[in-house]
């Protein structure tokens, strides 16, 4: 078994702060929580959950905040966020991939590789069909 590299995470819905999974997945577990965001990619309301998609096409941004876990928190809480978001590695029944990528945080720009959950490809293909975009990127703002 390969060893997931201990990045940061990047939420962008139901795990910000004041949002309904933060509080019982995030508190206690983390160091840092800071805005940021993840350029070429979209935003789509559910159904029920937000789901990022990457855009070729580069021209948008989902906001979010990149959370960095304490060491001793990292095991436990990625292995909470995958249950969480019904990941499960290689399986082709998944709604949404964990994916290492780059975000930009807000206060300076600084390019960050983060851990993000994406829609799975064929959750993204119907998005792109016919989902509802959310036009701002922020979740917090739908």
């Amino acid at each position: 078994m390969t060893l997931s590299p201990r990045l940061p995470f990047f939420v962008y819905g139901t795990l910000r702060p004041g949002e309904l999974n933060h509080d019982p997945f995030l508190r206690g577990r983390v160091r840092a929580e800071e805005p940021a965001r993840m350029e070429g990619a979209v935003l789509y309301d559910g159904p029920g959950y937000p789901y990022v998609v990457e855009d070729v096409r580069g021209g948008a941004a989902v906001h979010g905040d990149l959370v960095t876990a304490r060491p001793e928190e990292y095991a436990a809480l990625l292995a909470a966020l995958d249950l969480l978001e019904e990941y499960t590695p290689g399986d082709p029944r998944n709604l949404y991939e964990r994916v290492a990528r780059e975000v930009l945080r807000e206060a300076d720009g600084t390019a960050v590789r983060a851990w993000v959950y994406v829609a799975a490809p064929a959750v993204a293909a119907r998005l792109r069909a016919r989902g509802a975009p959310i036009a701002s990127g922020d979740w917090g703002r739908r």
